[in-house]
């Protein structure tokens, strides 16, 4: 039994409730994990709008699975798709080293960056030091150097 790494995009009808829609990347989450795949990464991109309709709609909720499995489990996988009336298109490809390095990549890039950005929110959120509290910071000249109005 062979394990190789996937990346497995559904498009779901778009015209489901918010809840059926979790339901159903849930259900398909759940069965990669029962048989024997590990996920890896799941991408909700969310309600597009498709390049040309499908079954008379422009929209659809797209998933994107990235997971790692046995063989045996896609056809299975791409069993339940054709079976399932909701999903209205998907592709299911199966990762080289070079689309792994790059995900991998991409992704502690996109770490670095929303780290990057926790850190420059943090250094705005800072208190300013208001116009009135600078007055009593600044201390007084003495007596004998203020000028007089002679």
């Amino acid at each position: 039994m062979r394990i190789h790494q996937y990346e497995s995009t559904i498009i779901i009808n778009a015209a489901l409730e918010d809840d059926q829609i979790e339901a159903l990347v849930t259900k398909v989450k759940d069965f990669i994990e029962n048989h024997g795949g590990t996920i890896v990464d799941l991408d909700r991109w969310g309600r597009k709008r498709l390049a040309y309709q499908i079954n008379k709609s422009k929209i659809g909720y797209y998933a994107v699975y990235r997971f790692s499995a046995p063989t045996e489990l896609i056809s299975q996988l791409e069993r339940i798709y054709r079976l399932d009336e909701q999903v209205v298109r998907f592709l299911t490809v199966k990762l080289d080293k070079y689309a792994i390095a790059y995900l991998d990549d991409a992704q502690s890039r996109r770490a670095q960056d929303a780290a990057a950005m926790v850190s420059q929110a943090e250094v705005v959120a800072e208190p300013e030091v208001s116009a009135v509290e600078e007055e009593t910071l600044v201390p007084e000249a003495p007596e004998d150097e203020k000028p007089s109005a002679e």
